[in-house]
């Protein structure tokens, strides 16, 4: 299965946080399944840090990049079909990064292992 993780489940992952279901965690560890982390969560984190509301002991990139690797994760960069397929969503999430997500999601077809509610409104496969 090819896992696309929303910007909280990536945190919660790399920091062990109990937050992370247990079926969550199940699916990240099963090395059949294919982890994708989106640059658009790098965006959000980045944004998150800058303004206070995230704090990352090291130096960020390199904090990313590493974890990235650490955990054998697949980078999905931001494509301009993924820009352009959000006016076609309907307008359940107002969250910029959020949105990217789901048109990754569903351009990619991928599943988004995710524990907001507002996404699993959309067309897509989710996880939690």
């Amino acid at each position: 299965m090819r896992i696309l993780l929303d910007t909280h489940a990536f945190l919660w992952w790399i920091n062990n946080d109990p937050q992370l279901s247990a079926k969550a965690r199940s699916h990240i560890e099963d090395v059949s399944n294919e982890i994708v982390f989106s640059t658009v969560s790098g965006w959000e984190i980045a944004i998150k840090s800058q303004i206070g509301k995230l704090t990352i002991a090291s130096d960020l990139e390199q904090f990313i990049a590493n974890q990235i690797a650490q955990n054998y994760f697949t980078i999905l960069p931001i494509k301009l079909a993924h820009t352009l397929y959000i006016h076609k969503l309907p307008m359940h999430h107002r969250d910029p990064f959020d949105r990217i997500l789901v048109a990754q999601s569903q351009l990619e077809a991928l599943t988004i292992l995710t524990v907001d509610p507002l996404i699993a409104q959309y067309s897509v496969a989710t996880i939690w």
